[in-house]
């Protein structure tokens, strides 16, 4: 009742207290400040707050217990046609979709918890929804149990930093027709994959931890039919593949970690042109894996902690190349049952006999130039 007899420009403060009155509709420019943590209560029925203005801003809420539908998404904050609209420092619990927004421009999503629990992937929608939006800064928030963490389509110039996305279905962060961006230093932990890049042209993802992300079919980061991006400076540590690349081309790899993965890059041979220099590829299973014999890609001055060669001019290059894909690796590109004879001296003999007389591996995918010390990676 209040927000109906408030003014376009005014400020509504809330002091503690619990609201169940049901969808709260604000179509006017106004600013909604909770104080001792006021609750907005959906009682699992319908969607919490619907804005549909510009200039709104809402801050210091704990939303809880939205309804849910896959036909309406209902979510904890709804917003359509809301420019230059600001949520922060709220706490939402128990919603289908968190934030859900679309056709708006200019929108702040800063340090608020996100936080959902089902079983069932069906029953959550994502923490913050974006749908053609431009301009969207999402900064330092905490995402967990949703489907996706972040998710993104028709979403251009928009940023994505200091984020948690972790323990989600599905992405920590997916990415779908959306040019332009940029995420940094966030963290994608645990989730049923780390992130999904499809369908997109110029992305720079920079100083992130992909870490945990392990599964069957799971990754740091799906990297699907996009271009001219850059990958600089990101640690993938302990992912069942640290990047998997399909259709990826002119994408520049510099100065990351691949640790502790089974397979550090899954590099198909539908990419062509991407760069791979001065990464660090310590402890993983495979170093680089690849499904066919022509690759048109290029690494160089990596360090590889299985590289064998010499340095007789100490310049702090080897002398010999390396070649990053093993024969094994290529074995079970095609037949993944072979993985139950890792570690087996059969196994150690092919790529013994592989590397001496190459004939299956790929011949021009190699560096010839690697470090002969791992690069100081600090961040």
């Amino acid at each position: 009742m209040v927000v109906k007899k408030a003014k376009a420009g005014d400020t509504l403060w809330v002091d503690g207290g619990r609201f169940t009155a049901g969808r709260l509709i604000i179509d006017k420019k106004l600013v909604l400040i909770g104080k001792n943590w006021p609750v907005l209560d959906g009682r699992k029925q319908h969607e919490i707050l619907a804005i549909s203005a510009p200039g709104v801003r809402v801050s210091g809420f704990r939303i809880i217990r939205s309804g849910r539908s896959n036909i309406d998404d209902y979510a904890g904050i709804k917003a359509q046609a809301a420019d230059d609209l600001e949520i922060s420092n709220n706490q939402f619990e128990e919603t289908f979709f968190g934030i859900h927004i679309s056709k708006s421009k200019g929108v702040k999503i800063l340090n608020n918890r996100l936080k959902a629990s089902s079983a069932l992937e069906y029953e959550l929608g994502n923490g913050i929804h974006l749908w053609k939006c431009e301009n969207a800064s999402i900064y330092n928030n905490q995402i967990s149990g949703h489907r996706d963490g972040i998710y993104f389509e028709f979403v251009t110039f928009s940023k994505i930093h200091g984020n948690l996305s972790s323990q989600n279905k599905r992405y920590g962060l997916h990415f779908m027709f959306s040019n332009d961006n940029s995420y940094q230093k966030n963290i994608f932990r645990n989730n049923g994959a780390g992130v999904a890049v499809m369908y997109t042209a110029r992305v720079s993802m920079i100083d992130n931890d992909f870490d945990q992300n392990w599964g069957a079919s799971s990754y740091g980061l799906l990297l699907k039919d996009i271009r001219d991006s850059e990958v600089i400076g990101n640690r993938f540590v302990g992912n069942t593949s640290g990047i998997y690349m399909e259709g990826t081309s002119r994408t520049f790899f510099e100065r990351n970690l691949f640790q502790s993965n089974g397979w550090a890059v899954q590099l198909q041979a539908s990419c062509d042109d991407n760069r791979f220099e001065r990464n660090n590829f310590i402890g993983n299973t495979f170093d680089i894996a690849t499904n066919g014999s022509l690759v048109l890609n290029k690494t160089n001055q990596n360090y590889w902690d299985k590289y064998q060669g010499y340095d007789l001019d100490r310049n702090g290059r080897g002398d010999i190349p390396f070649y990053p894909v093993s024969l094994f690796s290529m074995v079970v590109e095609r037949m993944p049952p072979a993985m139950l004879l890792w570690r087996s001296f059969m196994v150690y003999l092919l790529d013994r006999a592989e590397r001496v007389l190459p004939v299956i591996t790929p011949e021009d995918l190699k560096d010839n130039s690697p470090s002969m010390k791992p690069y100081d990676l600090g961040k």
